[in-house]
C-alpha cells in the first residue's frame, strides 16, 4: 500500500516556474515507478512524466519535453516534477501516481497502468 501526497501547486505567470512534490509512504517506495497525470475541467486525465523506480528511466509527453523534469528521491520516498518555461495551457489539475513494478528500468504512461494516485494539486497559469 501506498499513500500520496502531492504540494507545489499554485498561481504562476506564463513563463514561470513551479516545483510540485509527492510524497509517499510505506516502505518500498523504491520498487514503485511513478509518474506525474494532469486533468484539465472538461478534458480526461493526460500523462505528463514517468519514472522507474531505478531512476534511470524516464518519459515524458511531447507537450512538456524540454520544459518539464522529473525526478525521484528515493531516500526521501519523494517525486518532483520541475516545470519551467509554464504556458496556459499547462493549467489543470495535476496527480501523481504509483505502480509496483519488479523491473528497475521499466515504466509506463497509461493512467489505468497506475494502482495509487494522490489527490492532486492545482496549477493554475495565467497569461
Amino acid at each position: 500500500q501506498v499513500h500520496l501526497v502531492e504540494s507545489g501547486g499554485g498561481l504562476v505567470q506564463a513563463g514561470g516556474s513551479l516545483r510540485l512534490s509527492c510524497a509517499a509512504s510505506g516502505r518500498t517506495f523504491s520498487t514503485y515507478a511513478m509518474g506525474w497525470f494532469r486533468q484539465a475541467p472538461g478534458k480526461e486525465r493526460e500523462f505528463v512524466a514517468a519514472i522507474s523506480w531505478s531512476g534511470d528511466s524516464i518519459y515524458y509527453a511531447d507537450s512538456v519535453k524540454g520544459r518539464f523534469t522529473i525526478s525521484r528521491d528515493n531516500a526521501k520516498n519523494t517525486v518532483y516534477l520541475q516545470m519551467n518555461s509554464l504556458k496556459p495551457e499547462d493549467t489543470a489539475v495535476y496527480y501523481c501516481a504509483a505502480y509496483f513494478d519488479r523491473l528497475p528500468t521499466r515504466t509506463k504512461t497509461g493512467p489505468s497502468e497506475y494502482d495509487y494516485w494522490g489527490q492532486g494539486t492545482q496549477v493554475t497559469v495565467s497569461s
